[in-house]
């Protein structure tokens, strides 16, 4: 049966599934011919096989697809956002009390008929910064989960000056009322007259653990910002700010949890 004019696409979109080269090139990853240099290179894998075959059809609702170690996200339905949560905002997607939420920044989107949004952890309310919004549950469960030990940067302002031995201090545990705890990283970014800036950097996701941290030493925060979380930055995003995540940040957050 010969196909007629303006219907190729049916054949891609046939059980059998889509061409692996046009899938990439639709997510972005390179042009066509670029994708099958890719893909003769043996730098594609899908469902954790290297596949250098150019004729090989996938399903993009259900392929696992990575090049170069990295997760390309194919389906267009997927979201990954950064909120540059700013202080007073509640880490919720709504609040019966009426209170600034995660949500009413993301209320137009859902009005609309977007994907529902999850928060991937929560920040409390006086804290500001980095947090994440997907509707991939299994990527925001595995970020939360403690066994992935997913690496959480903070930036804090404290009481100064800090004595030089804090920060081995922290590295080495303290003793907290739920348990021991010790940050993966500490640096003392700036020193002014009475105030320091510290970043702490932890894999620990207890409620208000830096703050409790950095009292246990004696050093109360002052303000709180995360900026970094599995390798995705903050920068310089102003605050209440929305923005898609790029490709290579998306890779970086499915290759913390293994995905």
């Amino acid at each position: 049966m010969s196909s007629e004019p303006g219907r190729s696409s049916q054949s891609d979109a046939a059980p059998e599934g889509v061409r692996l080269q046009k899938v990439l090139a639709r997510a972005g990853v390179a042009s066509r011919r670029a994708a099958e240099e890719l893909i003769a290179a043996g730098r594609v894998s899908v469902d954790g096989k290297v596949v250098r075959s150019q004729g090989r059809r996938v399903d993009p609702d259900s392929a696992v697809i990575h090049v170069d170690g990295s997760r390309v996200i194919v389906r267009d339905d997927t979201v990954h956002l950064m909120l540059n949560k700013p202080k007073g905002v509640h880490s919720t997607m709504s609040d019966d009390a009426g209170r600034p939420c995660v949500g009413d920044y993301v209320r137009e989107r859902a009005e609309s008929g977007g994907a529902r949004l999850f928060h991937v952890g929560r920040l409390d309310v006086e804290t500001e910064g980095l947090l994440l919004l997907t509707n991939d549950g299994e990527l925001a469960h595995r970020l939360m989960h403690p066994s992935y030990a997913v690496l959480k940067t903070y930036l804090a302002e404290v009481p100064g000056p800090v004595a030089r031995d804090v920060g081995k201090r922290l590295r080495a545990g303290v003793e907290l009322e739920d348990g021991p705890i010790k940050v993966d990283a500490f640096r003392l970014v700036d020193s002014l007259p009475g105030k320091a800036l510290v970043e702490v950097v932890l894999h620990e996701g207890r409620k208000h653990i830096v703050r409790r941290l950095l009292d246990e030493v004696g050093y109360p925060v002052q303000r709180l910002v995360r900026t970094e979380l599995a390798g995705v930055r903050l920068g310089n995003q102003r605050p209440g700010s929305l923005r898609r995540l790029s490709r290579t940040e998306v890779g970086l957050l499915y290759r913390a949890v293994g995905l």
